[in-house]
């Protein structure tokens, strides 16, 4: 599977993981100190929805377009108005144009004294997310492996914070990558929290992480998982997930208000459904 971030900007995988990037920084904004946002894959920042690769596939409208195109219950509205917040920043003029990647989501977020570090790996993203962001001093740009960087700047000064990993899963030991990964970061920085993106394709993947994550000795992982049908290895995605480490204790609840709500207004046919999961206790 090709998940580069162009061809796949607000789709429903995008909605659930920016739901959650927007709960957990303003979990994180309840106390005053500053913290770190890392982004392993950050991708571009910002996408064009009338770019040929979103054009191409089109998959914002089953996703924040639906969202924006449907009438939301005021205590949902609350939950999702930090993410939406930014959607409506960047489109001034109420025509979706534009759609904020995680770096964006995270930026516009941010207070005056936190920090946001973003990793990209192929070169024309980089170059265009090293543009972005150029003469901002809260925001570093590094062209790097995302599992590389992961080694080499955790913890963060700031000992608070996360780290969203969201990479694009084009080669088949990508998760083995990403468990390895995370599990040394953590062993570095046991105190952080760390959100994974995945799609839900490969269940025995899926499964094999969490095992080592429970075999490595990590705590409190929480599972979040939307399905707008039943998707397999060979069909387009129509699920994705997020493993969570060290989640804030309210997280699952807001995602049980939230996830059912998007079932309907996102489902696509038979095996739509939403999980929270708490798979190892704290």
């Amino acid at each position: 599977m090709n998940y580069r971030h162009a061809y796949h900007a607000g789709n429903i995988g995008d909605v659930l993981k920016h739901v959650v990037l927007a709960r957990l920084i303003v979990y994180f904004q309840r106390k005053d100190k500053a913290f770190r946002v890392f982004d392993t894959h950050a991708g571009i920042g910002e996408y064009d929805l009338a770019s040929e690769e979103t054009q191409k596939t089109g998959e914002w409208q089953q996703g924040v377009g639906k969202v924006l195109g449907t009438r939301c219950p005021d205590p949902i509205a609350a939950l999702l108005e930090p993410w939406l917040s930014v959607v409506h920043k960047l489109n001034p003029d109420g025509v979706l144009k534009v759609y904020p990647g995680s770096p964006s989501v995270a930026r516009n977020l941010m207070r005056k004294n936190d920090r946001l570090t973003l990793t990209e790996l192929h070169p024309a993203d980089f170059e265009v997310l090293s543009g972005l962001y150029a003469g901002d001093h809260q925001v570093k740009t590094i062209h790097l492996d995302g599992w590389l960087a992961m080694g080499s700047f955790l913890p963060p000064k700031e000992k608070r914070g996360l780290v969203l990993i969201d990479p694009a899963y084009e080669v088949t030991d990508e998760f083995d990558r990403m468990t390895e990964a995370v599990i040394k970061g953590w062993k570095k920085w046991s105190g952080g929290t760390y959100a994974l993106w995945y799609p839900v394709k490969d269940t025995r993947a899926i499964r094999r992480m969490h095992e080592a994550f429970e075999n490595a000795g990590l705590r409190d992982v929480l599972k979040l998982e939307l399905n707008v049908g039943k998707s397999g290895p060979d069909t387009r995605m129509l699920g994705s997930a997020m493993t969570l480490i060290n989640p804030p204790y309210t997280l699952a609840d807001e995602m049980r208000e939230i996830l059912p709500w998007l079932c309907e207004i996102l489902h696509q046919g038979p095996g739509t459904n939403w999980e929270v999961t708490q798979l190892i206790s704290d």
